[in-house]
């Protein structure tokens, strides 16, 4: 059976079809007349469709005729690509008119020359539009004209920058080849617009307006030349004037011939790459609305938009020049641009409004909920993360952060270091384990009880083992199940999965570790709780491997790595990050099992001397880091390099700057003072 794909590629995406099927000398991306129908006025454009990878038809007059190749060979055959029968036929015709040889099984290159047209007779030749011969003598701006133009803010630089000259005297003939003569005065000011081949005259006071000379080529636009690379918004206007008198005011404008004329859709397209806003700013008349509004829908695909001026649309008071004219200025013209922003993005920002920080009435401060001496670790809101290698004791560094929320009013736990807010209204404590067994979740549960000095296990603490289910399961599970939670305990004090990267198929999927951990982070924030994030894997100095590991310290308020000590009986607590501050000041905590106790205790703090020795150690790394990819780096441009690389606000960076100083670990080029270099390391 025939297939649209083999017929798309042995035809150059359907292009080989337009050629066979429509008469006429046409080109690619020009306007021509459509053959199905009485077309009158050259509006039908072949173009090539990147979304579907084909060639199509656009029919900016009537489009009803428009589509692709399969659709003009059912107009003309009298079939509906919309059925089955009828494609299937349409097919079977391209192959045999073309000679594809698809349905025999000998299929036939076709190069683009030997293609027939449907019609074999020569295609009647459209005489080109005869060139008018003209002669202009330039003068300079008398006072008079300069005041003309003044009126609009538009200044002789804008002018000479845009190529509008004042002329004194303009020779041509009519198109019977009669000729005649215009000369300037007083009363009766003359200009031109100037192009490389041609001269648009324009009579501000005389008729008619508006004349000719030269060759236009298929579309005019004026001020296409003077157009920055980028910027944020393109206005297309009704004429010239209005261009000017929008650039005199800071603003990128073109305009096209009249304002009814079609504008051409591959330049618009072209335009979006170099705008954010492309917009039609047409006469308040009754002829530039309706303009406007035909446009716009035309060039909708682009996202084109009108903007309508605050004028009554009568011949002083129509345009964005008769505007300014009137005293408006360009804080005038941005306000009620920024009004049509608020109707075009009203939606959004309405919903926007309620995300709106009011400082009249600030939010209630997060509360902390894990900290470690002066340094909030978990607060509201917040995710957490804890990571480490295998047998570092994560879990039971875990199951102590569990006790402290679970303990009774009162009682003395050891928490390993770390201060727990009381749970005074009992809210829900929830611990997902992806990675234990029931029987050994049930065993850490059991020893979190005893150090939590509870008999029974509270009702608020919630203890599951989602191993059984797939990965997908588990994160709708978590999702569910602490919605329902919160409301029946009244809010959630903690939540903990012991092991997120169970919730994802690859820790090194970016789109699926981002989307984890935005889900999370919004979680935590509905909940106002926070939510502690087990990684089991073994981090890099002061980063976490892996995609999961990157946005988990993106977005959390603190990582807490677990390593084992140069005391293998011992594990050490360091900070990764931690919102407030630098990680490389908390203090480094020590854990370890008491056999007598049946469980792991704090071991106190390590040595001062210890703390900055790390510190020495991880910048060294990070040191080494920055000027492996560069020899000589300037200070801000080092301060730049150490926030990305260890996630650190500005203050901190500056600060670990000082120390590497300090330590000779980075000294002054002896060449340039201007630059750092790494130091004898």
């Amino acid at each position: 059976m025939l297939r649209k794909e083999e017929i798309l590629s042995r035809t150059n995406n359907g292009l080989l079809v337009f050629k066979h099927y429509l008469p006429g000398d046409w080109r690619i991306g020009r306007h021509f007349l459509n053959p199905l129908y009485q077309d009158k006025k050259a509006s039908c454009n072949i173009y090539f469709d990147r979304h579907s990878g084909m060639y199509k038809m656009k029919d900016f007059g009537n489009d009803s005729y428009s589509g692709d190749c399969f659709f003009l060979v059912g107009q003309l055959k009298g079939l509906d690509c919309n059925r089955a029968a009828d494609f299937v036929e349409i097919l079977e015709t391209i192959d045999r008119d073309l000679g594809l040889g698809l349905a025999s099984g000998t299929p036939v290159s076709i190069p683009p020359a030997t293609v027939c047209r449907a019609v074999p007779d020569k295609p009647e030749e459209t005489p080109e539009k005869p060139v008018k011969p003209y002669q202009f003598r330039e003068q300079k701006l008398p006072l008079a004209e300069l005041v003309y133009w003044q009126q609009y803010g538009i200044t002789p630089e804008l002018l000479e920058h845009y190529k509008v000259c004042s002329l004194l005297e303009y020779n041509s003939e009519t198109a019977e080849g009669k000729p005649y003569t215009y000369t300037s005065s007083v009363a009766e000011p003359m200009y031109g617009y100037k192009g490389k081949q041609h001269i648009k005259l324009y009579r501000p006071f005389s008729t008619p307006r508006f004349l000719y000379g030269g060759s236009f080529g298929e579309n005019y636009c004026f001020g296409l030349e003077q157009l920055p690379a980028k910027g944020d918004t393109l206005f297309i206007t009704g004429g010239e004037k209005d261009v000017l008198s929008l650039a005199a005011h800071g603003f990128h404008a073109i305009c096209f011939n009249s304002e009814t004329v079609t504008i051409p859709p591959t330049l618009v397209y072209r335009l979006t790459f170099r705008f954010k806003h492309i917009v039609l700013l047409f006469d308040m008349d009754k002829t530039g609305r309706e303009s406007s509004r035909k446009q716009e829908k035309l060039l909708e695909e682009f996202g084109v938009k009108r903007l309508l001026l605050p004028l009554p649309g009568t011949k002083e008071e129509k345009d964005i020049s008769d505007y300014f004219k009137a005293g408006n200025t360009r804080e005038d013209f941005q306000k009620l641009f920024i009004e049509f922003l608020d109707n075009l993005y009203s939606d959004t920002l309405i919903m926007l409004k309620s995300c709106e920080i009011d400082f009249n009435n600030p939010p209630a401060k997060a509360q902390e909920i894990i900290s470690a001496g002066d340094v909030p670790l978990g607060t509201q809101g917040n995710l957490f993360g804890i990571t480490g290698g295998e047998g570092t004791g994560k879990s039971n560094y875990v199951a102590a952060i569990v006790a402290g929320c679970i303990c009774p009013a009162g009682a003395e736990v050891d928490t390993l270091g770390i201060q727990i807010t009381a749970n005074g209204r009992h809210k829900a404590v929830l611990l997902y384990d992806t990675e234990q067994s029931e029987v050994q979740l049930f065993k850490n549960v059991s020893n979190l009880l005893a150090r939590a000095k509870q008999p029974d296990k509270p009702d608020e603490l919630k203890a599951f083992c989602l191993t059984g289910m797939s990965r997908k399961e588990r994160l709708n599970a978590i999702v569910q199940s602490m919605d329902k939670f919160y409301y029946q305990y009244g809010g959630i004090q903690l939540v903990v999965i012991d092991g997120i990267a169970d919730l994802v198929k690859s820790a090194n999927d970016e789109a699926e570790s981002v989307a984890v951990i935005d889900e999370l982070y919004r979680l935590a924030g509905i909940y106002n709780t926070c939510i502690l994030c087990v990684l089991h894997f073994v981090p890099n100095g002061l980063k976490l491997r892996g995609h999961l590991g990157s946005e988990l310290q993106r977005k959390a308020a603190t990582i807490l790595s677990i390593e084992k000590d140069e005391e293998p009986t011992q594990s050490v607590v360091k900070a990764l990050k931690v919102r407030d501050g630098s990680p490389l000041d908390v203090p480094l905590m020590l854990f370890a099992w008491d056999k007598k106790a049946g469980m792991h205790v704090y071991k106190g703090e390590k040595p001062r001397e210890e703390k900055e020795k790390r510190k020495e150690r991880e910048l060294v790394g990070v040191a080494r880091d920055i000027f492996g990819r560069q020899a000589h780096i300037t200070y801000i441009d080092l301060c730049e390099q150490l926030q990305q690389v260890l996630d650190v606000k500005e203050r901190t960076a500056k600060s670990y700057i000082r120390f590497m100083r300090e330590r000779e670990i980075i000294i002054k080029d002896p060449v340039n003072q201007s630059y750092f270099m790494i130091g004898l390391i």
